[in-house]
């Protein structure tokens, strides 16, 4: 298989390891000239997209048969589709197209329960444009031939990126908002889910990629502390706490998720189904404060 990655960071990269590992060749996209050279360097054929068309990188995108979407929409139109549209509609070899989107799209349900048939309900600009661009590459697919799959990500986590660390710099809080649970999901399940997915795609399918115990996030980072025996940080009231407008308007949604479509039609077993294994699997793996 030839995977094709916009936006090799974080989650993609765990993709692109897994599917490696199983002998798929990747190539992809970053965002700078130093970042591409580290991806070389891990075997992979990296090009820099700054919303420009590239003869070299079309060229790659016409030899693939599967892309991975990992770019968060523009002001205006997904900033893929807007250069490469007419490529993809023309790659002779492509079978699958993934799009990582996120929860963010159901809106606040005031901590009701959400499946993929809740109508998205966005409470944000930032939401309300990853529902459009889900809704255009749905569009290519059905206009291209080719199963589109949408991946609506809870909160990620995992090596390098968990209360853990948090802890460990100094940075971790405990903001209590009386009610307020979010999902999570660990990294490797993002990957797994991407790999169930390329054995079994179903055209417009969209799943929920996220943990089975929505938690108050004051439980996870008290639960990190734990693992770590340490003294878990105090407790913020919302009201107080000092937050990004970014972490502010996470806290604006209050939402359960339920998962079980990404086990029914994939397949898909979580090795982390909720934060208390994939914390406890860090930890082990020497993640957090005084880590042995």
């Amino acid at each position: 298989m030839k995977l094709f990655v916009f936006g090799l960071g974080y989650s993609a990269s765990h993709v692109a390891k897994r599917l490696a590992a199983r002998g798929a060749t990747i190539s992809g996209t970053v965002r700078t000239p130093d970042n591409a050279a580290a991806l070389v360097a891990a075997g992979y054929s990296m090009h820099v997209f700054a919303g420009a068309r590239d003869d070299v990188l079309a060229a790659a995108l016409s030899d693939c048969d599967a892309v991975l979407i990992s770019v968060p929409p523009g002001t205006a139109q997904d900033p893929v589709l807007s250069v490469y549209r007419d490529d993809l509609l023309a790659a002779p070899n492509l079978r699958w197209i993934g799009y990582l989107s996120t929860i963010g799209v159901y809106g606040d349900q005031d901590g009701g329960w959400v499946d993929e048939t809740t109508p998205p309900d966005p409470s944000s600009d930032r939401s309300r444009r990853r529902i459009a661009a889900e809704r255009d590459w749905l569009a290519l697919g059905t206009t291209r031939g080719v199963p589109v799959q949408i991946f609506r990500l809870a909160g990620i986590y995992g090596p390098g990126r968990n209360q853990l660390v948090q802890l460990a710099q100094g940075s971790a809080r405990r903001v209590i908002k009386p009610g307020q649970v979010f999902n999570r999901i660990h990294v490797e399940d993002i990957a797994q889910t991407i790999e169930a997915s390329l054995a079994r795609p179903c055209a417009g399918a969209v799943y929920n990629v996220a943990d089975s115990e929505p938690a108050p996030p004051q439980d996870v980072v008290a639960f990190a502390a734990a693992l770590c025996s340490v003294e878990p940080p105090p407790e913020i009231p919302f009201a107080q706490a000092e937050l990004s407008d970014m972490s502010r308007s996470f806290f604006g949604d209050n939402k359960r998720v339920r998962n079980r479509l990404l086990m029914d039609e994939l397949g898909v077993t979580l090795r982390y189904p909720t934060y208390r294994e994939g914390l406890t699997a860090l930890r082990k793996a020497g993640e957090g404060p005084h880590a042995r």
